[in-house]
């Protein structure tokens, strides 16, 4: 027992005092330690939103240079990564982009394990956080982008590969990264936290997502 002086005496803290002050931090850690976790949650979320956002911006000024076109639909000849649309190579579309994201720390996702490349010259897929909408034209704004990369469809987690997204398939985010949610930019460079149920519902036939 801890001895507390009063008075020129000694007396013990009891054992029920000190259950008591036990108890207390115990409920105050368990107040503080979830809102500690929404709150750094909620910040990765922000540097997330952020990360598309740069890309966004970045491939509406490639395609106001470009008749519209971003990186997907003009042949490397011209910059962009056409030839590599049927290919696994998704970093390549984001590469195109190297000068105006100036780091690659942007294509990774706070929330995600991966790590970020080097530089631009050394990027894989193993350094990309984000999908690439391969069918997103500059005159559809709500068109997909790009994207988290934790999807499923049908209940099932998503690899890496060619996702064709239809009317008869339905189209989340899994826990992995934002807890059964995720961050999209849209075609006229906005980004928007979307729930499973809203992706779906944003979903067509139209929509062929590159995932790294």
């Amino acid at each position: 027992m801890k001895l507390i002086c009063t008075n020129g005496r000694f007396s013990a803290l009891t054992l029920i005092e000190l259950l008591v002050v036990i108890a207390m931090i115990a409920i105050l850690a368990a107040l503080l330690i979830p809102a500690m976790g929404r709150a750094k949650e909620k910040s990765r979320r922000i540097a997330c939103t952020n990360n598309l956002k740069y890309w966004g911006l970045s491939s509406r000024i490639f395609a106001n240079d470009r008749g519209d076109q971003f990186p997907m639909s003009v042949s490397t000849n011209r910059g962009g990564s056409k030839e590599y649309v049927n290919t696994s190579e998704v970093f390549r579309h984001f590469r195109t982009l190297s000068n105006e994201l100036s780091t690659p720390n942007v294509l990774i996702c706070p929330s995600d394990t991966r790590k970020a490349a080097l530089n631009f010259s050394v990027l894989s897929n193993a350094n990309v956080s984000y999908f690439v909408g391969l069918n997103a034209q500059d005159t559809f704004p709500q068109m997909l982008l790009a994207g988290d990369r934790n999807l499923m469809t049908n209940g099932v987690p998503v690899g890496s590969g060619l996702l064709v997204l239809t009317t008869n398939v339905t189209v989340g985010w899994t826990a992995t990264m934002h807890k059964n949610n995720g961050n999209v930019v849209l075609g006229d460079g906005s980004v928007q936290m979307m729930t499973s149920s809203r992706l779906s519902d944003s979903a067509d036939c139209t929509n062929r997502l590159a995932i790294p």
